[in-house]
């Protein structure tokens, strides 16, 4: 039996990941939402390491070209340092051959398994798209709030932007929910900055979220986590991002598209002017502007889309030109290669669309270089 038939492997896909972790014994991971995150079972260090229960997938971002990411099967392979045939035996027992009626009934469960997983999918997607709604609803316009400071703060004064978009709400006390032991729990309120994030048909997604102190340097709130005591991220996502947008010069679709990964670095290169006519929209993370790439040996920093990816960024029709802003403050050859495989993904799927990188200078972002290379 060739390996690729063997209906073990759909098995071994509907295997729970939750219950393959404890079975794995892999620890220290901290529970968010749906994903796992915590110490890689291999290489170590402290969050590198991320389990997807939806997508049923995992990463390791420092061994992901070296079998440290997939499916469930992989995950074994990984952690135990077993080939394809063992880690199959050890999930699934070893392999039998079926009959023609077995496997056409283990087909029928198998796509019914699929049908069952994407429709929770797109109830949790729902049930996030509207508890992100409900967040932008308690938001207020932004101009004359601390967001305008903030943005100030930021080297994006009002002379240089005088008018704050509609997409950029207010928020005067909201929280800030972590995962402590499987539940969720507040652990700071304060002002923040809401940004909408819009899909590719123009509709409410999700909310980007800046908690804003303006006694903090950049004035970004320092948020610590009461268990380890280290700082918080002061921006989060709630809601979808796939393939969304943050439009900061509106709906309008013009011929030059620029897009960086933050509202900053893309404000920062609207005000500075260089391409007055296009329109600026940021690409809420380098994961959604990127999408999937084609891994493996070799291949780390080639930037090959893969074109089965369709939840990532694509630009609408009528975008002739379409420039990534790269910061520089990020590991470049990386960084790099997935943003070319997010232009090569654009202009494959957009005939004609010309494909750019702006590059900062290393060290710095955009927005770093605005405020005249502040760190």
């Amino acid at each position: 039996m060739a390996q690729g038939n063997d209906p073990r492997i759909a098995e071994a896909h509907r295997h729970d990941m939750d219950q393959l972790i404890q079975r794995l014994d892999i620890r220290g991971l901290k529970r968010g939402g749906v994903e796992r995150t915590g110490p890689c079972p291999r290489c170590g260090g402290t969050d590198r390491f991320s389990v997807n229960t939806r997508k049923q997938q995992f990463l390791c971002r420092a061994c992901d070209t070296d079998g440290g990411k997939g499916d469930q099967i992989a995950l074994v392979m990984f952690v135990l340092g077993m080939d394809f045939g063992a880690a199959l035996e050890w999930l699934c027992g070893p392999r039998v051959e079926i009959s023609a009626e077995e496997r056409a009934k283990r087909d029928r469960e198998e796509a019914e398994h699929k049908r069952q997983k994407d429709a929770i999918a797109a109830k949790e997607r729902e049930k996030a798209i509207r508890l992100a709604r409900n967040v932008w609803e308690q938001g207020q316009p932004a101009e004359g709030t601390p967001v305008r400071g903030y943005l100030t703060c930021r080297g994006i004064a009002p002379a240089l932007f005088p008018r704050l978009p509609v997409c950029l709400r207010y928020h005067p006390d909201l929280a800030y929910v972590v995962d402590i032991d499987g539940a969720g729990r507040s652990i700071h309120r304060g002002p923040a900055m809401l940004a909408a994030i819009q899909g590719p048909d123009g509709r409410f997604t999700g909310v980007h979220r800046t908690w804003i102190d303006l006694d903090q340097p950049k004035g970004k709130a320092r948020i610590l986590h009461p268990v380890t005591g280290e700082p918080c991220q002061s921006k989060k996502m709630l809601g979808s991002k796939k393939g969304g947008t943050i439009r900061l010069t509106g709906n309008a679709v013009r011929p030059v598209l620029v897009m960086g990964e933050g509202i900053e670095t893309t404000l920062s290169a609207l005000v500075a002017g260089v391409h007055a006519d296009a329109a600026f929209w940021a690409g809420a993370d380098l994961g959604n502007m990127a999408g999937q790439r084609v891994m493996g040996k070799g291949l780390r920093y080639e930037g090959i889309p893969d074109l089965g990816d369709r939840d990532a960024f694509v630009p609408p029709a009528g975008v002739d030109r379409l420039i990534y802003v790269m910061d520089g403050d990020s590991e470049p050859k990386s960084t790099r290669a997935k943003l070319v495989a997010g232009l090569r993904r654009a202009m494959a799927l957009r005939p004609g669309l010309r494909g750019q990188i702006a590059v900062c200078p290393s060290g710095v972002d955009l927005n770093d270089v605005l405020l005249g290379g502040e760190q």
